[in-house]
């Protein structure tokens, strides 16, 4: 199937590694340029080099903190000025403070807010304008199921649960302008250097009661297959997907809807 996404542009945050690097990965194989961003700027250069060596579209980079002020600016200024627009954006910057209530500071409930919320709003803010201007465009916010059930650290799931919130608002709103907006919900993905690598790394047993209690595939995500679901909905294929929040889990979460 032609997703019919040759020759358009995407902005993806923490695009260099897992999930971000992979959609980014699709996307130039579907044809489209691609501007990522990542803190680290030595594998931002590193995967700036892999996705232009792949063919289709191009690829470029903006190393800084998208929760930063003045990040999300200079990251759109730099896809302006390289690929001339923007049709795409995923917001996929996000993690987790596994800690109890009692010993949350107020400023690290500030900080979960800003990875998972706040750069989502301050990038979409941003990008519409501009989005407008080509027609249309897509957004796609990387959420969690546990923003759609209740588990997981306390700052990551409140935040992420206001993350799938925040894009049916907006989908409401901007759906006049034909930009469609929405959200991906993953279950536990594993790669190289992810969270979940690292803690089967440290488990004794390799997480073998975790996986066999949650998971009814038995095993973890891989980064490409949630990637895959997400190139598809940014797509203009998916026109009549808008407003929605999709699990890509394996079943792995317990909600009905």
């Amino acid at each position: 199937m032609d997703l019919m996404l040759t020759d358009k542009v995407a902005m993806i945050s923490g695009g260099s590694r897992g999930l971000g690097f992979h959609i980014a990965k699709d996307l130039v194989g579907e044809g489209c340029h691609v501007a990522i961003s990542a803190r680290g700027e030595e594998r931002l250069i590193q995967a700036v080099d892999e996705l232009n060596a792949l063919g289709g579209g191009r690829a470029a980079g903006l190393a800084g903190d998208i929760t930063e002020q003045g990040v999300p600016d200079a990251f759109l200024r730099k896809t302006l000025d390289t690929f001339g627009g923007v049709d795409i954006l995923v917001n996929n910057v996000g993690g987790s403070n596994p800690k109890a209530f009692l010993d949350i500071t107020d400023e690290e409930w500030r900080e979960g807010f800003g990875f998972n919320l706040y750069h989502a709003v301050t990038l979409s803010r941003l990008v519409i304008p501009e989005m407008k201007k080509r027609g249309g465009g897509s957004i796609l916010n990387v959420a969690s199921i546990y923003g759609r059930e209740s588990k997981g650290a306390m700052t990551y799931n409140a935040s992420k649960a206001a993350l799938i919130s925040f894009s049916k608002g907006l989908a409401q709103q901007t759906a006049q302008d034909n930009i469609r907006v929405n959200s991906i919900a993953p279950g536990s993905i594993i790669f190289p250097g992810g969270v979940w690598e690292r803690r089967v790394n440290e488990a004794p047993d390799g997480l073998k009661g975790f996986i066999d209690a949650e998971m009814p595939l038995g095993r973890f995500g891989r980064p490409e297959e949630l990637s895959a679901v997400a190139v598809f909905m940014v797509s203009p294929r998916a026109s009549l997907v808008h407003g929605a929040c999709w699990n890509v889990d394996g079943s792995q979460s317990r909600s009905n809807i």
